[in-house]
């Protein structure tokens, strides 16, 4: 995935597939991991997955805390395909309306033609 390759990188731009595979790859690996660290602690089956029963919550910790840096990073590359600043990212943690403008301003498309940010990730 170019979101983890480019771990810490927050200048230059990527595009809308990158970032919407990125978000789509967390959410899955995310919902798996809340799934099994939900499950009842009576299930016999489940033993050989790990003998603490708070692995899978610790293990939801350690990679919520891994893709946190690389999240907040395509993210503030995303926002300067569509020629925004990085710091539009803070508009987010405004409660109810702030993650609704963020979503709104990943479905824009990319400004097309090189812009403050870097040159067109879809080479356009």
């Amino acid at each position: 995935m170019t979101a983890l390759k480019k771990y810490a990188v927050f200048s230059g731009r990527s595009r809308r597939r990158e970032f919407w595979w990125f978000v789509l790859i967390n959410f899955i690996i995310s919902s798996i991991i809340g799934c099994l660290s939900n499950r009842p602690d009576d299930a016999n089956y489940w033993d050989y997955l790990g003998d603490d029963p708070n692995f899978w919550n610790y293990l939801g910790l350690v990679y919520g805390l891994a893709v946190l840096i690389p999240t907040i990073a395509v993210q503030v590359r995303r926002l300067h395909d569509t020629g925004r600043t990085g710091w539009w990212w803070f508009i987010g943690l405004v409660p109810c309306v702030g993650w609704i403008v963020l979503l709104v301003f990943n479905l824009f498309d990319s400004e097309p033609g090189p812009n403050k940010y870097g040159p067109n990730p879809k080479g356009a």
